[in-house]
């Protein structure tokens, strides 16, 4: 029996971590890797057309089902799944749904995973307890958005294995292609940002977001997506390491996931005052 995700335990302390970000396109590309998720979001996602706002809707719903308490959990998982319900079509001659248990179910499983990474990457990775609470914590959260007990391992162990295996039967598509060009070309955030700077913005944040996408993919996808990787590459990944590891030791760590524990309580408390909204910009 998993506890509850409250200060001080596993999912709490390390789910909304600030280096889990640097993980978001890494994850983004193993999630279109599955072709019912490929489908899905080329037919249904609107992430090509506003990148910014489909980012802050995905972040605030991360937050409320892990932070937002039981309550707020419950209520995103209920909007959730009902969204997901209106998301069908035809793929390959084949009728698809983003219900569909198994794509449901990997999705989650790519957010279970990517803390876990981060800690691996640029912290301190898990001891075996912390992972056997958080996997257990993160089952539970699966379960309140839909995810059936019997599409995810019983145990970490079992968990990493299944991941392995997954990845290891997926290849390119045209939603993974999208999604690069998407990183290179995404219209700037604000209207009044001058196009000029935000040339050299974007330039600068494809670079930095597909050098990290390339640098955080396990091996064998990035060799099937065709993604080449150096030995120079990696002794510049190794640098970047250090410096993350060094920083993160600056911020207390309460606070390394107060960001994503302060959009949870906001967003809980902006669906309960549905009028709230009219005045965000």
């Amino acid at each position: 029996m998993a506890p509850p995700v409250i200060r001080g335990t596993a999912a709490w302390r390390h789910f909304g971590d600030f280096r889990a970000m640097l993980l978001a396109g890494q994850v983004l590309v193993q999630q279109v890797a599955h072709p019912v998720v490929a489908a899905g979001v080329r037919d249904h996602s609107g992430y090509t057309e506003d990148p910014w706002t489909r980012l802050m809707r995905t972040g605030a719903s991360l937050s409320i089902y892990v932070y937002g308490g039981a309550e707020g959990a419950r209520f995103e998982a209920e909007r959730l799944r009902e969204l997901h319900r209106t998301f069908t079509g035809f793929s390959d001659g084949r009728r698809y749904s983003a219900l569909d248990p198994g794509a449901y179910a990997w999705v989650h499983a790519t957010l279970v995973m990517a803390p876990v990474e981060a800690q691996r990457l640029f912290g301190r990775p898990l001891s075996t307890s912390e992972l056997d609470e958080y996997y257990a914590q993160m089952c539970d959260v699966g379960r309140l958005l839909g995810v059936r007990a019997r599409d995810l391992p019983a145990s970490w162990t079992e968990f990493e294995q299944y991941y392995r295996e997954m990845l290891s039967s997926f290849g390119p598509n045209e939603t993974v292609s999208t999604l690069f060009d998407t990183i290179r070309t995404t219209r700037k955030p604000w209207s009044r940002l001058p196009d000029a700077r935000w040339a050299k913005i974007r330039k600068r944040h494809a670079q930095a977001q597909l050098f990290l996408i390339r640098a955080t993919l396990p091996d064998p996808l990035r060799t099937r997506l065709g993604l080449a990787w150096t030995a120079a590459d990696e002794r510049r990944f190794t640098r970047f390491r250090r410096v993350v590891r060094w920083l993160a030791l600056l911020v207390p760590p309460p606070l390394r996931t107060a960001h994503m524990r302060w959009i949870g309580k906001l967003n809980v408390w902006l669906r309960a005052h549905p009028r709230a909204y009219r005045f965000l910009p």
